[in-house]
């Protein structure tokens, strides 16, 4: 038993998910809930990637694989292909345990799941398949919407949480995702995640061991929440108990009539705002993106590689 079984019923399959907040109740033996999600996993990649934070990607890579649906619905993700769409492949936990194997051969510094949660039921037997084979850490890459249940239920899988925090406005977070109580939901999901992992944990290269790096993306017009959300972590989170990563790679794929401001991407002046108010709060454990690093080439191709 993994400490799943409480979120959700099953017979051979999920037939009330309470795996995310939304908990939908959604039978997904005969139609998926607000994540898209079927029974059983649907991935669309699983290769190395070389764009993720410099402790996560280091110099050979990160073993990531990106899973299908997702439980949030931002209107300007750039993975929409798999996040709205579902693009992807079936696959068994046994054929994912394989992969993991697979990657950590091709050399991969960890392995990096990608939205993850709605697929827990399937790809934590896929890592017990592996428990002492697998000798890189995992990685849980998020977009910081998670119940704690959830969270406590990862003590023993996760060594590095990888979320996101979005929004602190719950009028912006309801709008741009669905999702009105995700800053209710998300901080005190990371609060969770900085406990089991305590602080950060580098090897001699520099590469995280173990930790938590908080995500957050500067969308254009909205500097003021992103300060905001730094304010909270810098009152809210132990000190040196987590890293910070400011990113600046906004891309619009495509015109949002409801959300004009996000129709470009966001200004040096916006994002240097946003990088100052960090250093006077002291959030300086972390990592910045130039702004040249707004482009498309940090969404990978989705075309089953790897599956």
């Amino acid at each position: 038993m993994n400490g799943l079984s409480m979120l959700y019923s099953t017979e051979g399959g999920i037939h009330a998910c309470r795996l995310c907040p939304r908990m939908c109740g959604a039978n997904r033996q005969l139609s998926p809930g607000f994540c898209q999600a079927p029974a059983g996993i649907v991935a669309a990649r699983a290769a190395l990637h070389h764009w993720e934070e410099p402790c996560i990607s280091g110099t050979r890579g990160s073993g990531t694989v990106f899973f299908s649906g997702c439980t949030l619905r931002c209107c300007f993700c750039q993975n929409y292909k798999i996040s709205r769409e579902t693009f992807g492949r079936s696959i068994s936990p046994g054929r994912l345990s394989e992969i993991f194997l697979e990657l950590q051969q091709q050399g991969a510094h960890n392995i990096n799941l990608v939205t993850a949660t709605h697929y827990l039921p399937w790809i934590l037997p896929a890592l017990d398949m592996v428990r002492g084979r697998l000798s890189i850490p995992v990685v849980y890459n998020c977009g910081g919407y998670e119940r704690l249940e959830t969270v406590q239920a990862l003590k023993d899988y996760v060594d590095i949480w990888l979320p996101d925090l979005k929004y602190q406005d719950s009028r912006l977070s309801g709008s741009l995702s669905q999702a009105p109580d995700y800053f209710a939901v998300a901080s005190r999901a990371i609060r969770q995640m900085i406990d089991q992992t305590g602080p950060p944990v580098f090897d001699r290269d520099g590469l995280m061991k173990r930790g938590v790096i908080i995500r957050h993306l500067v969308l254009p017009g909205h500097r003021d929440d992103s300060i905001r959300l730094l304010q909270w972590m810098a009152a809210g989170l132990p000190a040196d108990q987590f890293y910070i990563s400011l990113l600046s790679q906004y891309t619009p794929y495509e015109a949002i009539s409801d959300f004009p401001e996000l129709n470009r991407r966001i200004t040096s002046y916006e994002y240097e705002k946003v990088l100052d108010a960090a250093l006077e709060l002291g959030l300086d454990h972390g990592f910045m993106q130039k702004k040249s690093s707004a482009r498309e080439e940090y969404t990978p191709p989705f075309e089953l590689q790897g599956l």
